[in-house]
């Protein structure tokens, strides 16, 4: 009980709190369907009804690989991971996924050799109530927890909160079996565990999905990147910001970096003043360690803004080409530079290029034309 206390004693404001909190509930309310479901189903011989309450079980595992996660996830780093734990978090998800999967294979076994091997089972409206006052509580409870994981960024808890809503749309169909029985003495309990299983193996592969996808990487969260985006280009001094990357290390860890674009004018001394002061701001505010990419650009020069029309009339020509910057003339060799911004779509970027320097060499003969083309990362 001192666990439960501790785990409803948390501030529900913050994510630790949320994660606890919800587990927490998810853990009491589990138990308790969990424990009603297989004591029934053992009462009545219903293979649906006990897959169900091993289901449930199997939900009270998974709160609790949620909490370990968590807590695990906010150890301090260390020498040998320098970026903290958070992706643990990630790893928990995984179990809970492969718990899920293990589950439901075991349910399809079950429910088949049932289907091949039939076995009579006795059943009554009172257990049938008992069933879809858990069908109810799961369907609340499921909604609520994928509600919090999204506001505490957790894809564990989400996942559990998909389980909970697949055990109570499993409970409809094995309600509805236990009414064919009832009503009509047609035994369709195997096939209702069946595709109870198939459910729950649904919910699993989705978790699974869900997982792998933080894993190998996502694209960098796109709010949070608006919001980085403005805070960059809002900066006195900043004349534009592109290529920003952003490099998750647990759902509230981030580390990146983002190329920004200055006046050839300014001095190091000074870029560094308003940089510096813009690299703490982030880390305070967003809790992003950002690193920046300095390009020397010239927008008031008149060859300057000439250079920039010009480039601006074929991108505008080029359906693929979202944007440009990094837009440069070096005075000494005359070389020009410039970065393109393509969907990922586009497949031929080395057409791209040959038809980017042709348009230019017509403009601007005897100069060297150097693009880089990139994707967006977030």
């Amino acid at each position: 009980m001192k666990l439960f206390y501790k785990l409803f004693r948390q501030n529900p404001e913050t994510r630790d709190g949320i994660i606890a909190t919800t587990s927490g509930i998810g853990i009491l309310a589990n138990v308790l369907i969990a424990l009603i479901k297989i004591i029934l189903g053992l009462l009545t011989s219903s293979i649906a009804i006990i897959s169900e309450g091993a289901n449930n079980a199997a939900d009270v595992l998974s709160s609790v690989m949620t909490l370990v996660g968590a807590k695990l996830a906010r150890k301090h780093p260390d020498e040998k991971h320098p970026f903290g734990y958070g992706r643990i978090e990630y790893i928990g998800s995984l179990v809970i996924a492969v718990v899920i999967l293990v589950t439901g294979i075991e349910m399809v076994i079950s429910s088949i050799k049932l289907i091949v091997h039939p076995e009579e089972i006795s059943i009554s409206y009172l257990a049938l109530a008992l069933v879809a006052l858990s069908a109810v509580i799961k369907f609340f409870l499921g909604n609520y927890t994928i509600r919090m994981g999204k506001k505490a960024d957790s894809g564990a808890l989400e996942a559990v909160g998909s389980e909970c809503r697949a055990d109570s749309f499993a409970s409809v169909i094995t309600i509805l079996s236990a009414l064919v029985l009832l009503i009509f003495h047609r035994n369709l309990d195997a096939y209702a565990g069946l595709l109870t299983s198939l459910l729950i193996l649904k919910a699993g592969f989705d978790a699974l999905k869900a997982t792998l996808g933080d894993i190998i990487g996502r694209p960098g969260d796109e709010e949070l990147a608006k919001k980085l985006y403005q805070e960059i280009r809002g900066t006195e001094g900043i004349v534009a910001a592109a290529d920003m990357m952003l490099h998750n290390y647990g759902p509230d860890a981030w580390s990146g970096s983002v190329n920004v674009e200055i006046d050839c004018g300014k001095t190091v001394g000074e870029s560094y003043q308003f940089l510096h002061e813009l690299q703490l701001r982030i880390l305070q505010e967003y809790r992003v360690t950002m690193v920046f990419g300095i390009y020397a650009v010239d927008r008031n020069s008149d060859s300057g803004k000439e250079l920039r029309g010009a480039i601006a009339s074929f991108v505008r020509s080029k359906d693929h080409v979202k944007s440009f910057h990094a837009v440069y003339i070096d005075e000494k060799s005359q070389d020009i530079y410039c970065d393109f911004i393509v969907d990922y779509s586009l497949r031929n970027w080395d057409r791209l290029q040959e038809e980017f320097k042709a348009y230019m060499a017509e403009l601007y003969p005897g100069k060297k034309v150097f693009l880089t083309i990139e994707t967006e990362f977030v």
